[in-house]
């Protein structure tokens, strides 16, 4: 399994940040490799990405979930896609953004990206946008609702 670790920082508050990642439905506006994601169940979701070219579907099952720290996933029938995201306060309104992934290539493009550390880079890239996206939203705070099945005051 190929592993991709990386993080940035940026000027929002924790709350804000982690509401806007675990709102998984609007991940595509800035994950480049992910074009689907809808929940289906209250730990469940149903994810279409395209890697290298090729169109994947999965089902992913949220292992951890703990507001303002993590988010933590792992593709349900085959282990084929893994990770978490950490969110630090680095201050009232400053945040360091952590990803972590595993996946497995299956293809010789697909391996041959991961060798060349294009996945790495997609990641990275990625964290940018979602920089770029956060910091011109200029809103305060988040609806705790949108993080489906959770209750803002219990952790899971």
């Amino acid at each position: 399994m190929e592993k991709v670790t990386a993080e940035i920082e940026v000027d929002a508050p924790v709350r804000r940040v982690f509401d806007q990642w675990s709102r998984l439905e609007e991940l595509p506006s800035f994950m480049s490799m992910v074009e689907e994601v809808r929940r289906t169940g209250d730990d469940l979701t149903h994810w279409v990405v395209r890697v290298a070219g090729v169109r994947r579907e999965f089902d992913a099952r949220t292992t951890e979930l703990v507001p303002d720290e993590r988010i933590s996933w792992v593709s349900v029938a085959e282990e084929m896609h893994s990770g978490s995201v950490r969110f630090t306060p680095l201050g009232a309104d400053r945040t360091r953004v952590a990803v972590e992934m595993g996946w497995a290539p299956e293809n010789f493009i697909e391996k041959a990206g991961a060798a060349l550390h294009l996945d790495q880079r997609a990641v990275e890239m990625d964290l940018k946008r979602f920089k770029e996206n956060i910091e011109g939203e200029g809103r305060d705070g988040g609806d705790r609702d949108t993080v489906a099945g959770t209750d803002p005051d219990i952790a899971p």
